[in-house]
């Protein structure tokens, strides 16, 4: 996904708006779609700004999401498990199938640390 068209691009454009010109004719002015024109200016009359939209996929709808809790009680218990121990205990309680980089990529999101010996949470005491 391409990155939003800055943020000067679009108060330049708000403000041709305010001063009275259609969306097109300001679209075109600033090199713009026409579309793209009458997308912003829906926009500014709905909201009052033409901000771009969020990216990406919203925050903690991934597939291991409802599966942290599991997680943080396997590497309470032990603190020495393997990624790929946690993705052979996941596949045994649920039958779900996924990849051991992306248990690590969840617990590096969740604040997890792996030391050479063990996972940890910041300011969290794991027993031994």
């Amino acid at each position: 996904m391409s990155a939003p068209l800055p943020s000067a691009l679009r108060a330049r454009f708000q403000k041709y708006i305010e001063e009275g010109l259609s969306g097109r004719a300001a679209a075109a002015r600033l090199k713009l779609s026409p579309a793209t024109g009458a997308r912003w200016r829906h926009q500014i009359q709905t909201t009052g700004r033409a901000d771009p939209a969020v990216q990406g996929r919203p925050k903690g709808s991934g597939k291991l999401a409802p599966h942290v809790s599991f997680f943080e009680e396997l590497i309470t218990q032990d603190p020495d498990i393997t990624l790929f121990e946690l993705r052979d205990a996941l596949a045994d309680a649920t039958g779900l199938q996924v990849q051991h980089s992306a248990i690590g990529h969840l617990l590096k999101r969740l604040g997890f640390t792996h030391k050479k010996s063990h996972w940890s949470l910041p300011n969290v005491t794991v027993p031994r």
